[in-house]
């Protein structure tokens, strides 16, 4: 009966460290995981629901950027946006695209001149951007993920 019961003892004490190792192992795999995902690149790009979903990644890549460009460009048409100085300005529009594919203006980087000349310039850009048709976020793994961009904008100047 002592050896049942030592043999009993063995079994639960080494069962308890084989949980412990298997944890242990599953942490490492995951860590090594994330350790070498590319964290600075998608699956799949945002999209517009008027662009293709199950084409390659690069033709997602230009057609979300055509029509990202092509709507900004029209709103923006509507608007006169010259600088007075004798060299162009480029503004850096800073923006995220949520995990439920919303846009979210992170920051717009611009010169205090640009600031002087057309103060409602932040407001126009930013309603822009969120006037843009339905879209859906970037894909991970197969996980909606957050992610930024940055539009360049040249202005002209007399």
């Amino acid at each position: 009966m002592k050896r049942v019961i030592y043999f009993l003892v063995l079994i639960f004490i080494s069962s308890c460290s084989f949980f412990e190792s298997k944890q242990k192992r599953t942490q490492k795999l995951i860590d090594e995981e994330l350790r070498d995902m590319d964290w600075n690149s998608v699956d799949s790009y945002p999209f517009f629901y008027n662009c293709e979903e199950a084409v390659t990644k690069e033709q997602q890549k230009i057609c979300f950027e055509e029509t990202l460009i092509s709507h900004f460009q029209e709103t923006l048409n509507d608007f006169e946006f010259i600088l007075t100085d004798k060299e162009s300005e480029t503004v850096d529009v800073i923006f995220v695209i949520d995990t439920l594919g919303r846009i979210k203006v992170s920051n717009i980087e611009k010169n205090i001149l640009v600031l002087d000349q057309m103060p409602e310039f932040d407001g126009v850009v930013t309603q822009s951007l969120k006037n843009l048709p339905k879209l859906a976020p970037a894909i991970k793994r197969g996980i909606p993920v957050n992610s930024k961009y940055r539009i360049p904008i040249q202005l002209k100047t007399n």
